[in-house]
């Protein structure tokens, strides 16, 4: 494709989803409430493990480091949505529009890294108990940690500059709720299949490999569970492992459809994204205060502390 005024392009604009413009005000007031509850849920988890000595624990140190994250990206995305409601809300400068691209990848990377860090864990504390304090020591634990957010930045890092490397023209309009790959290299004026390929080969390398691991976890995990004799034993094992599959199962659905699929970025897409960064960080403490008894008492405690 030919360029012209390559150098003149300062901004974006996110078109963002269809709706009904006498929706505007409803899906602005909405969208404001599912982000406010997002950053307070996960906040109040934050706060419950911190405040609470019997929940500093491996597990409970990566479920931290989960909620971090989603409060992470839902402040990455959420707020240009909500702004997209409003008159020239959809604008976005050409380095916010990069800024946005690399910490939504790399944020969402390093998620996709500690889901199957968390599914080790769960490994190790049900198959193998009697070393787990000495595997997941608190060296193990930090190392473990750090290494997630250091693979997402390595990721996005890599997969940003390839992306505005590329020269741009004047057409502007990013057909997507944010700045996400597909939805910007529609907008390049040059040949980006290379982009198009190391995209797909990057995230399906990462994200078949994690999910592999987290099945691995699992299939151990079951085959260990199944040979306790007490049926309240099954459960009290299983019962710490259903959040983290739900968590995985909402997580890589999306992932699927966007990322590894020819012709992603469409309309539909961006209804999954709006649940998968909108709606997923909000369901994600709901899911650990129901799924979890520790997380659930510790709660009734510290609300029953509070005048």
């Amino acid at each position: 494709m030919e360029c012209e005024n390559q150098t003149s392009l300062t901004e974006f604009v996110l078109v963002g989803f269809p709706y009904p413009k006498n929706l505007r005000g409803p899906l602005f007031v909405f969208f404001l409430l599912v982000y406010l509850f997002t950053l307070l849920g996960n906040l109040v988890i934050l706060l419950v493990v911190v405040l609470n000595s019997k929940l500093h624990k491996p597990m409970y140190w990566f479920l931290c480091h989960l909620s971090f994250l989603d409060m992470a990206v839902s402040s990455v995305v959420v707020p240009k949505i909500i702004a997209g409601f409003l008159e020239n809300g959809g604008i976005i400068s050409f380095g916010g529009c990069i800024s946005q691209l690399f910490f939504f990848h790399f944020l969402g990377c390093a998620e996709c890294f500690l889901y199957t860090v968390m599914a080790y864990d769960r490994f190790l504390a049900i198959c193998k108990p009697l070393h787990y304090a000495t595997i997941m020591n608190h060296k193990a634990c930090l190392v473990l940690a750090m290494g997630t957010w250091f693979g997402g930045c390595l990721h996005s890092a890599m997969e940003t500059a390839l992306v505005f490397r590329l020269p741009f023209g004047w057409r502007n309009q990013v057909n997507y709720i944010f700045c996400d790959i597909p939805a910007v290299l529609k907008l390049a004026c040059a040949n980006t299949s290379l982009n198009v390929m190391v995209t797909m080969v990057d995230v399906g390398l990462v994200a078949i490999t994690c999910f592999f691991l987290i099945l691995t976890s699992y299939v151990y995990i079951v085959s260990t569970v199944l040979k306790i004799r007490s049926a309240e034993g099954r459960q009290r094992a299983f019962s710490t492992c259903t959040a983290h599959i739900t968590l995985v199962v909402t997580y890589y659905i999306p992932l699927v459809f966007i990322y590894l699929r020819p012709g992603s970025q469409g309309p539909l897409d961006g209804m999954v994204a709006v649940f998968y960064t909108s709606l997923t960080p909000l369901l994600n403490p709901i899911i650990y205060t129901l799924r979890n008894k520790d997380i659930k008492i510790a709660l009734m405690r510290l609300s029953s502390r509070t005048p």
